[in-house]
């Protein structure tokens, strides 16, 4: 098997983990408050990568910037990137309470849309594929979000508002991520998410252990396999993969996400949503197959 063959399976088993999890995201907020799924589950999280950190220290010091002013980057550059990522994980979970996984999966993936229109504050300039992305993914999300009365429905704009946040989650670390070790990168902003997500739950939530003793599988499915197994596929396979292909197959979570809501839960889109799933999946991979210039 070719390495390129093989960093794509292992990028198609990620977008799979991922559209899941929104699955378990829905039934783990039958037990727990959603700031305590996330808060325990980015913790489980942190601790499935702390294997990989200590295989990582045994093979030698990681390829950046070190002294003081290296520490200080990956510090403030975790709790910044942790404090995105809190925003954008708690609107999630807080949308999945009145919207369907399949919905919110999909409305998610438009952070692939958001990333380059965001990207004109730095002067980026998204090209035919931003544009044409932005406007297919617009009317798909009208098709499947808005009412006969032109109101967004409650969920959907949480997540909507919360892939804003995902979005500048992924410029962040954009450059954040040659100035320091990915994979430490990534444990901090989980820890700092998890210490937010928890400080929220102890202030807004009951957690109980009877909660999250019933909830277990789907806490452990979230962070273990969405987070921690999740990432590091993708960090591996991003070895051998361009970063406009794997994009492309990261964004198929969404599809992923519908089909699991379909098979686990018995949601349903009907024909309207379905046909603002295909335009919004279809803006999706516009926006990455007609990049500015080629990688």
């Amino acid at each position: 098997m070719s390495p390129s063959l093989r960093a794509n399976l292992l990028l198609l088993t990620t977008a799979a983990i991922w559209g899941t999890a929104f699955v378990a995201q829905r039934v783990g907020m039958e037990s727990v408050g959603p700031f305590t799924y996330n808060g325990v589950r980015f913790a489980l999280g942190v601790l499935s990568l702390l294997p990989l950190i200590a295989w990582q220290a045994r093979r030698g010091p990681a390829a950046t910037p070190a002294g003081a002013a290296g520490a200080r980057t990956a510090f403030w550059g975790a709790v910044a990137a942790g404090l995105v990522m809190f925003g954008g994980v708690s609107l999630q979970q807080l949308g999945l309470v009145y919207t369907t996984a399949g919905k919110a999966g999909f409305i998610t993936g438009l952070y692939v849309v958001f990333v380059p229109l965001l990207g004109l504050f730095w002067g980026q300039r998204p090209g035919l594929g931003g544009w044409t992305g932005a406007l297919a993914a617009a009317a798909g999300l009208y098709l499947l979000s808005v009412t006969e009365d032109f109101t967004l429905a409650p969920g959907d704009g949480l997540v909507l508002v919360g892939a804003l946040f995902w979005a500048g989650h992924v410029l962040l670390l954009g450059y954040l991520s040659p100035r320091v070790d990915a994979v430490r990168l990534a444990a901090g902003q989980f820890a700092v998410c998890a210490a937010a997500s928890l400080a929220f739950a102890g202030a807004c939530e009951e957690i109980t252990w009877a909660g999250l003793w019933a909830g277990a599988w789907p806490i452990a499915y979230g962070g273990c396999m969405s987070v921690g197994v999740a990432y590091t596929l993708q960090v591996v396979a991003q070895k051998d993969a361009k970063p406009t292909p794997a994009a492309i197959i990261l964004s198929l979570e969404s599809a992923f996400a519908a089909l699991a809501g379909y098979l686990l839960l018995d949601e349903l889109l009907g024909l309207r949503g379905l046909a603002g799933c295909a335009l919004m999946l279809g803006g999706m991979l516009a926006a990455q197959l007609w990049p500015k210039s080629a990688d």
